[in-house]
């Protein structure tokens, strides 16, 4: 009896064991150990599968005695059984010796079967539609897979049987007859499925005789229902009011906070090079201008910031005056610097698979680590679908191995920004030292697209992390998809500062010679207040910093947040004014008020405006007040810095087609800045004046 009861439970556990299900995950690469993405697994028998990642691993739900079945395009199925041991199960495919061949059909040039021996696979719109999707970047996929399989991951098209999947060997997208700029391809991966009548895809060097040496990585063929595609751009910008002229009897104080971000001259000098249309949005005319060096003194009080004011002209408006506030901070020599403990927090998404994106921050953050000391450290967190850290904290003098870490990145998946921004101020947090430079360093196309990613959620996201006293420096790379929104809601929210990449000219500048300024804050939630003597001036408007206003009652409120100064950063903000006697079509009437009698002050007749700066030190929470007095007889000289800076002003305000300008002649502006660009050591006003003229010609 005890035999049967025993043989009972034996077998009735191998049926238990049988029908449990367990979870397997493993990698799929290729002889040559290179990761396969896309390889479809299908439980044989079923319609039940998934895909590997870019990554080629994958994870499925599987009964102890199934079968996987592992299939790819170009290479042998390989099959595996499942048992109580295989939880894990790498796969290595072997390419298969049979190619594929069947007739291809090109709308603009036809080969047959006998013309060609590549393989070749044709998806159909419905197929596309059908496929489930998490975004609609992941547009452009394919599909060589069983009747009836149900696909649950998403894939990227990567065209194996060449020599790897690096990057470098990206496919030709060619769509309805017209090859795209590989800058362009996530927009062209943006169309929506449903535009789609069907995708082709060649592979091999035969494909090469269609498309030449640009289809070493295979050619995917799109055709859409217009038939006429054109590449959309994608990038997106804050909408940008520009200021109105304010009658200083009704409002005589001006706030805003400090701007030191760049990135909007070199956003603007790419599209320039490149010759597409700027958007007005993208013209932060602030930015402009304080992308430039200006001959500002040090500082030489207790202060860390020194002030310099200048009025002369408007040279667009015979009407008006023009009044420049600047502030110099003080330049603390690199060696004095505190002890950096740096996150490199790096989007590595399919997005950032451009030549442009992540091959150039690879080679711009190696600028930085060749500056880095051995009382630094720096760590690396990467995310794409998920978050997690590459390089542990790591000392500066051990650049090697941080530089191998960079070299080892490469792009592909979603963009769950918000999951890596929690990781990398974690691991800050983790590692901050007391009295030191803790900041995070978020390099990215600012396409976040998965998870906490609207701007909202992502500034309220920094709003809560920039209480750790853990400073932000946002730095942008890219083009077609590029989120300067989200880029500088970060800034702006996260203590930090904002520039843009474009070349590694613009990463030897912010990387290389502004090192100290990009990574060391020197003064935080710096604001400025004008109060103008409505005695000399009617009316006024700031240039730019539309997006830096503050409430007048900010100005005094600790709580309230504003821009950073970094060790040796310039910063300058210019003034359109209207004088007092002067008729101006920008002084609009009011009506007398009753119950308000404004009685000017006529005791100081010689001053024309005063300035009030309001800023903490990095790690305090208490503002000090400075104190800066503009007097009418200061116009009797006007520097070369104040003609310059009024030349860039004048150049943004007519790419935004400012209303205010009168004298819109482009020649005018570019020859007040060539005779006022004597100090350039670096050549960047040489180049703006080859901008403007190349801007001419188009």
């Amino acid at each position: 009896m005890k035999l049967l009861n025993y043989m009972f439970l034996f077998f009735f556990s191998i049926g238990v064991l049988n029908a449990q299900e367990i979870k397997v995950t493993g990698k799929v690469t290729d002889n040559q150990n290179l990761a396969l993405p896309g390889v479809n697994i299908l439980i044989k028998g079923s319609h039940k599968g998934v895909q590997t990642d870019f990554d080629g691993n994958y994870t499925i739900l599987a009964h102890i005695g199934d079968t996987l079945m592992y299939s790819y395009l170009g290479y042998e199925t390989e099959e595996k059984k499942v048992d109580s041991q295989s939880t894990t199960m790498h796969v290595t495919m072997q390419v298969s010796a049979a190619q594929l061949e069947e007739v291809v059909v090109v709308g603009y040039a036809p080969v047959y079967k006998r013309q060609i021996t590549a393989s070749a696979t044709v998806v159909s719109s419905e197929s596309i539609s059908r496929k489930p999707r998490k975004r609609r970047r992941k547009l452009s996929r394919k599909q060589t897979i069983n009747k009836g399989y149900t696909n649950q991951n998403n894939s990227t098209i990567r065209i194996r049987g060449m020599n790897s999947i690096s990057n470098a060997n990206q496919p030709l997208y060619v769509v309805d007859g017209v090859p795209v700029n590989s800058r362009d391809i996530a927009l062209v991966k943006a169309i929506k499925p449903e535009n789609i009548i069907k995708t082709e895809v060649l592979k091999n060097k035969k494909a090469s005789a269609i498309y030449g040496s640009r289809a070493s990585g295979g050619v995917v063929l799109i055709t859409t229902k217009s038939g006429n595609y054109k590449v959309q751009n994608d990038e997106s910008y804050k909408e940008i009011i520009e200021n109105d002229f304010k009658r200083v009897n009704l409002s005589p104080l001006s706030t805003f906070s400090i701007d030191v971000d760049k990135a909007s001259y070199s956003n603007i000098r790419r599209m320039i090079n490149n010759g597409t249309n700027i958007p007005a949005d993208a013209v932060k005319i602030e930015e402009m201008i304080n992308y430039f060096d200006y001959e500002y003194e040090q500082p030489t009080g207790k202060h860390p910031f020194a002030i310099h004011t200048e009025y002369t002209s408007t040279p667009w408006n015979a009407k008006t005056q023009l009044v420049k506030i600047g502030l110099k901070g003080k330049e603390i020599p690199q060696n004095e610097i505190p002890p950096s403990n740096l996150v490199f927090l790096i989007d590595v998404s399919g997005s950032m698979s451009n030549s442009n994106k992540l091959p150039l921050l690879k080679k711009a953050f190696k600028l930085l680590v060749k500056q880095l000391r051995e009382k630094d450290k720096v760590s690396i967190v990467v995310y794409a679908g998920a978050a997690g850290m590459v390089l542990k904290p790591t000392s500066g003098a051990n650049k090697q191995e941080i530089n191998q870490a960079l070299q080892n990145l490469q792009a592909g998946g979603s963009t769950a920004g918000g999951e890596g921004i929690q990781l990398a101020y974690k691991i800050a947090k983790e590692n901050f030292i007391k009295n030191g430079n803790n900041r995070v360093i978020l390099a990215t196309d600012g396409d976040f697209n998965v998870g906490i990613s609207s701007d909202k959620e992502m500034k309220d996201l920094i709003e809560e992390k920039r209480k750790s006293n853990v400073f932000l420096t946002c730095l942008g790379f890219g083009m077609g998809n590029y989120k300067d929104s989200k880029l500088e809601t970060l800034a702006d929210k996260g203590n930090g500062n904002h520039a843009y990449i474009d070349t590694m000219q613009e990463a030897q500048r912010v990387l290389g010679k502004e090192f100290g300024g990009t990574l060391y804050t020197i003064a935080k939630d710096v604001k400025i207040q004008v109060e103008f003597n409505p005695g000399k001036v009617q009316a006024y408007r700031l240039i730019g910093y539309e997006n830096r206003l503050l409430e007048d009652e900010d100005f005094v409120d600790d709580t309230k947040d504003a821009g950073e100064l970094g060790s040796g950063h310039t910063v300058t903000a210019l003034y359109e004014v209207v004088p007092v006697g002067v008729k101006s079509e920008y002084v609009k009437d009011v009506a007398n008020l009753k119950y308000t009698d404004s009685k000017m002050n006529t005791d100081y007749g010689d001053e024309l405006l005063t300035v009030k700066f309001r800023y903490k030190k990095p790690k305090e929470r208490k503002s000090i007040e400075m104190i800066h007095v503009l007097k009418t007889d200061n116009k009797s000289s006007v520097s070369q810095d104040f003609n310059f800076a009024a030349s860039v002003a004048w150049f943004g305000m007519k790419l935004r087609n400012s209303k205010y300008i009168e004298n819109e002649d482009l020649n005018t502006i570019i020859s007040l800045a060539r005779t006022n660009k004597e100090k350039d050591d670096q050549g960047y006003k040489a180049e703006f004046v080859r901008l403007m003229n190349s801007y001419n010609g188009l």
